[in-house]
C-alpha cells in the first residue's frame, strides 16, 4: 500500500461543554456521513471540538450536517462527495481526507443500505448490490485504513455491523448476511492489527430510529439515534472490541443464537 505522507496536526485542548473536562480533540473520518447513526455522532464530536472529514453520497444533505458541525464547534470540518460503492477511487479519497485533517485518531464507518429483501428473493442484481454496499465496499475501505494505521501502530476503526448479521431470518436475510460477512471481515483484522496497536471496533446496532427505518413496523419503538450516538462515542474513546446498542442486543442475540434450528427454521422472524 502506498500513501501521500500526512503532516500530522497537533490540535489544542478543548473543554466539554457540559462537563467542562478538559478534551484532547481528535482527527475523525467519518465514511456514510448522512446516515443517521453518524450525524448524531458528527453533533457530539463536533460539540467538543474534534476535527472532522465527512464523506457522503448525498451533497445537499452532506453539506447541512458539515455547515451543523462547524456551528456546533468542530476544530476543522471538511468534506467530500463520494458514491462509496466505487471502490476504484476510495485510495484516493482516503489519502487525500487523512491530509486534510492531517492526520487520522478514528474511523468510523457508517455506510450501508436496508435494501428491499423481496426483491433480492427474485433478483440476484438486487441481491448483489445490497452485498457490495454492505460488505464489498467496507472491505476495500478497511483494507486501505487497516494498512494505513497498522503502518503507524496507532488509530481507532469503528465499524457499524448489525445484529441482524448473528443469525439468518426470512425477514431480512441478504442484508442479514452481508453484515455477518462484514462481522466475521473485521473480527480478522482485528485479530491481525490489534497487535500493532490499532483498535478495530465492531458495532452491532439493533433498530435504530433514523431515515433508513422509518416506515418499518415497530419503529416507534426502536432506539433513540442520540442515545445510540452517545453510547457509540463514549465506546470509541475506550476502544471496545465490540459494542451492542443499545446493550440488551447483547442478550437477546444470544438467547437468539441458542435457539435450535429446528424450532428457529420454524419462527416466523
Amino acid at each position: 500500500m502506498s500513501t501521500t505522507p500526512v503532516p500530522e496536526r497537533t490540535l489544542p485542548l478543548r473543554k466539554a461543554r457540559k462537563s467542562g473536562a478538559a478534551h484532547a480533540p481528535k482527527r475523525i473520518l467519518v465514511l456514510g456521513a448522512t446516515s443517521g447513526i453518524a450525524e448524531a455522532c458528527i453533533r457530539l464530536w463536533a460539540e467538543r471540538g474534534d476535527s472532522l472529514y465527512l464523506v457522503g453520497r448525498n451533497a445537499d444533505r452532506l453539506a447541512v450536517v458539515a455547515a451543523d458541525a462547524r456551528t456546533r464547534g468542530a476544530t476543522f470540518v471538511d468534506s467530500a462527495v463520494a458514491n462509496l460503492d466505487d471502490t476504484g477511487k476510495h485510495a484516493e479519497m482516503l489519502a487525500h481526507a487523512i491530509n486534510s485533517l492531517g492526520g487520522m485518531d478514528v474511523a468510523l464507518l457508517a455506510l450501508g443500505v436496508l435494501g428491499d429483501q423481496g426483491e433480492a428473493e427474485r433478483n440476484f442484481v438486487a441481491a448483489s448490490q445490497i452485498l457490495h454496499t454492505n460488505f464489498n465496499a467496507p472491505v476495500s475501505l478497511l483494507t486501505w485504513l487497516g494498512n494505513y494505521a497498522a503502518q503507524r501502530k496507532a488509530g481507532t476503526l469503528a465499524v457499524l455491523s448489525s445484529v441482524a448479521g448473528e443469525r439468518g431470518r426470512k425477514s431480512n436475510y441478504v442484508y442479514g448476511s452481508s453484515k455477518a460477512g462484514l462481522t466475521a471481515f473485521v473480527d480478522g483484522l482485528r485479530n491481525r492489527i490489534d497487535r500493532e496497536g490499532v483498535r478495530v471496533m465492531t458495532i452491532k446496532p439493533g433498530p435504530v430510529k433514523t431515515a433508513m427505518t422509518e416506515g418499518m413496523k415497530g419503529s416507534a419503538k426502536f432506539a433513540d439515534v442520540d442515545a445510540v450516538a452517545a453510547s457509540l462515542v463514549k465506546a470509541i474513546d475506550k476502544g471496545t472490541d465490540v459494542v451492542y446498542v443499545p446493550e440488551i442486543w447483547r442478550v437477546i442475540m444470544c438467547v437468539i443464537r441458542m435457539i435450535p434450528e429446528r424450532v428457529f427454521k420454524k419462527l416466523n422472524l
